[in-house]
């Protein structure tokens, strides 16, 4: 499941729901990005991502697809939020339910990956020295790159 939140989102509280009452997994695995103080050597005060609802969840949803395809799992929470965020905040909560760790764990690597360079959001850093767009970096792009070369996880 894919969901945008223009709102704070509480990691805990997202992998309790998740975690409820699951009996279809013997693993979870929950990754949660934070807005960081310091990139590539500037100082960060305030991430502004603009996204377009309905656009932007269903091509994370294709994503989510592809996961749920190349990957023996069983559910998937990802929920990426938008609009202003503090310095510390939640970015983005993706959980993976499989029966085994390694599916959950490489199906979550994927979905980051897979998100941080396809995902159609527009991010704006604020901070003392002004704003600035970012863009993905090269590892970023390298890191999309080794799903290209590997296989389908067991």
């Amino acid at each position: 499941m894919i969901r945008l939140a223009d709102r704070p989102i509480s990691a805990g509280d997202l992998l309790s729901e998740f975690c409820a009452g699951r009996t279809d997994a013997g693993a979870v695995v929950s990754f949660t990005g934070l807005t960081r103080m310091q990139t590539a050597g500037a100082t960060v005060s305030r991430l502004t991502l603009d996204a377009y609802p309905g656009f932007t969840e269903a091509v994370m949803a294709g994503i989510e697809a592809e996961a749920r395809a190349r990957f023996d799992i069983q559910d998937v929470l990802a929920v990426h939020r938008w609009g202003a965020l503090e310095v510390g905040e939640p970015i983005i909560f993706v959980a993976v339910a499989a029966e085994h760790r390694r599916a959950a764990f490489e199906a979550a690597d994927y979905l980051m990956d897979q998100f941080k360079t396809r995902a159609p959001f527009w991010k704006r850093e604020d901070g003392p020295d002004g704003a600035r767009w970012i863009e993905a970096r090269p590892q970023d792009y390298a890191d999309l790159a080794r799903w290209a070369e590997t296989e389908t996880a067991e």
